[in-house]
C-alpha cells in the first residue's frame, strides 16, 4: 500500500509514519511542504506522492487559541478537510481523517457512540465537526476516526506538561470535572493500521480503554514517575479561567471498533506506564 501521511512530523503523524512504514510505502509531508488551505498545494502533494491512501494528521489543535482565531481554525480544520476530500474523491484515493471527542457537548453520563448527536461547546469542536461534515458529504471512501486526550513521544502533551511543572516543585492544580480517555498515539497508530489493512470505512471512535479526569490522569503520571514530593490539588474548570469551554464528559465508546476488528485498545493506565517507561 502506498500511503501519504500529512503532518508526519507531528505527535500522531510521526507514529503513523513509523508504524505504517514498517510494512507499507509511506511518504510524509508537513507544514513546510504544503498549505492544506491551498487547493493547488493539496493537489500537488497528493499527485506527487502517487498514494492510494492519504492520512490527514494535520490540525489546528490549540483549543484556547481557536477562540480568538476562528477564521484560521476553520480554514485548517474544515476547509482543509474539504480540499483533501474533493481531491481524493476525484482520484479514487482513500482518505483517513481524525476528529475529536470535543464534537460532543459532554452532557451524557455514558460513553458516546458514533451516531450520537454532536453539539460542540467551543470553536475548536465546531471546526472539527464542520470538517467531519465535509468529509461525509464529499467522500465515499473514508475513515473518520474520533479520538481524545492524545499524548506521545513526538510533541507537547499533558504528560510532559505535568512532569515539567513537577520539576519546579510546589503544588499543582488540575481540573477534576472533565472526564475522558487518555490515548497514546502509538496505540492509536497501530489501531489505524488494523482498520486500514482490513479495508474498513466510515466513522469509528478510537481511544485507549477506560476513563478518568485530568486530575486522576495527573496523579497517575506522578505515580508512574515515582514523584512523591509534589501535591496535586483538584480544582473546577471555572477556576482555571480557560478561554474555551470543555465538555464535562467526553468518553467515547470503542465497541464498534472492537466488533469490526475483534481487537481492543489497551487500558489507558497500561499504555501510560509503557509510554513513561521510555521517558
Amino acid at each position: 500500500m502506498k500511503i501519504l501521511v500529512l503532518g508526519h512530523k507531528g505527535m500522531l503523524g510521526a507514529d503513523l509514519a513509523a508504524i505504517l512504514g514498517r510494512v507499507h510505502d509511506v511518504t510524509g509531508k508537513d507544514i513546510e511542504d504544503f498549505d492544506i488551505v491551498s487547493v493547488s498545494d493539496c493537489r500537488r502533494v497528493v499527485e506527487e506522492s502517487g498514494a492510494n491512501t492519504v492520512i490527514n494528521a494535520t490540525g489546528y489543535t490549540d483549543v484556547d487559541g481557536c477562540e480568538t482565531d476562528e477564521t484560521g481554525c476553520f480554514a485548517v480544520n474544515a476547509e482543509g478537510v474539504k480540499n483533501m476530500a474533493l481531491i481524493c474523491k476525484r482520484t479514487g484515493i482513500k482518505l483517513i481523517h481524525f476528529s475529536t471527542d470535543y464534537v460532543f457537548d459532554g452532557t451524557k453520563i455514558v460513553p458516546y457512540v458514533e451516531d450520537d448527536i454532536c453539539g460542540p461547546v467551543n470553536v475548536y469542536g465546531r471546526s472539527k465537526l464542520k470538517g467531519e461534515e465535509y468529509l461525509r458529504k464529499l467522500s465515499d471512501n473514508y475513515l473518520l476516526l474520533r479520538t481524545s486526550w492524545l499524548y506521545g513521544k513526538h510533541g507537547r502533551n499533558f504528560v510532559g506538561a505535568i512532569l515539567e511543572k513537577a520539576k519546579g516543585g510546589g503544588d499543582l492544580e488540575v481540573v477534576d470535572d472533565q472526564r475522558g480517555s487518555p490515548t497514546y498515539t502509538a496505540d492509536l497508530a497501530a489501531a489505524v493500521r488494523v482498520l486500514l489493512e482490513g479495508d474498513h470505512r466510515g466513522v469509528f471512535h478510537m481511544t485507549n480503554r477506560g476513563s478518568c479526569s485530568w486530575y486522576q490522569f495527573a496523579l497517575k503520571i506522578l505515580e508512574y514517575k515515582g514523584i512523591q514530593d509534589v501535591r496535586i490539588t483538584p480544582i473546577k474548570s471555572a477556576q482555571l479561567g480557560a478561554r474555551a469551554s470543555r465538555p464535562g464528559y467526553s468518553v467515547l465508546s470503542c465497541r464498534k471498533f472492537a466488533d469490526a476488528t475483534h481487537r481492543t485498545m489497551r487500558f489507558w493506565q497500561v499504555a501510560l506506564q509503557d509510554y513513561m517507561s521510555g521517558t
